[in-house]
């Protein structure tokens, strides 16, 4: 977790506005949610590139592993007892990781693939040991928020959250915003990720605001973490 009210006033620290003329409460809210999504997505893309050169360098395996550390905030899981082909995905899956059926982990195949071998006869079929899901609609045009697991059984999901909405809660008085831990969220990431949350929502906050030396602030200091951290 990191403190969204910690981000705040380092945030407004940074824009060099005492009185929050610049970004009041509703504009860091918005930008907050923002960078914290972009920070989640970057994940997935910085996994996917590190992960292929993995095997080869030492160095690009720690980035892995410290990339699938910060994602551990936001991973979680659901089971599902019951003996079905289909299973729903949960609301608040942001990206699907492993469908586990009776302590197997199923292939993920495509749409395609998924109806040959499921009608391809007992050569091609999948089994108990080697079960497959999907997650394409079978019918062209439709959405289907769940997954088709053969052979039926129970399965769990595990899978990465969308990280909730933050949100920096206030009172006014004497037409100021003064914080109120009471009606606040926090972000649901990892603590590391606090200077990173700054340096995006002041970047994001100086576009909005028309304020090239801002963001230009904020996008040369977030670059130099990122290179610092892949020293």
């Amino acid at each position: 977790m990191v403190n969204v009210d910690s981000v705040y006033q380092r945030v407004l620290a940074l824009a060099n506005k005492e009185q929050r003329g610049y970004i009041t409460p509703q504009e860091f809210i918005l930008f907050a949610n923002q960078a914290q999504l972009e920070i989640v997505d970057q994940y997935f893309y910085d996994l996917n590139q590190f992960e292929r050169t993995r095997n080869s360098s030492s160095e690009f395996s720690d980035m892995v592993d410290l990339i699938e550390e910060k994602l551990g905030t936001l991973a979680t899981f659901i089971d599902y007892p019951t003996s079905s082909n289909n299973h729903p995905i949960p609301s608040s899956c942001y990206r699907l990781n492993v469908v586990d059926r009776s302590g197997i982990i199923a292939e993920k195949v495509t749409k395609s693939e998924f109806i040959q071998m499921v009608n391809g006869g007992p050569l091609t079929s999948p089994t108990n040991r080697n079960p497959v899901y999907m997650h394409e609609p079978l019918t062209a045009g439709t959405i289907d928020n769940s997954i088709r697991l053969h052979p039926a059984g129970p399965c769990s999901m595990k899978y990465i959250k969308k990280p909730a909405n933050i949100n920096w809660g206030y009172v006014v008085v004497n037409k100021v915003a003064l914080y109120d831990p009471t009606n606040t969220i926090h972000f649901e990431l990892h603590p590391m990720e606090e200077t990173e949350l700054v340096y995006k929502i002041l970047k994001l906050a100086g576009l909005a605001m028309r304020r090239d030396d801002v963001a230009q602030g904020g996008q040369g200091l977030e670059s130099m973490k990122i290179q610092q951290e892949k020293q």
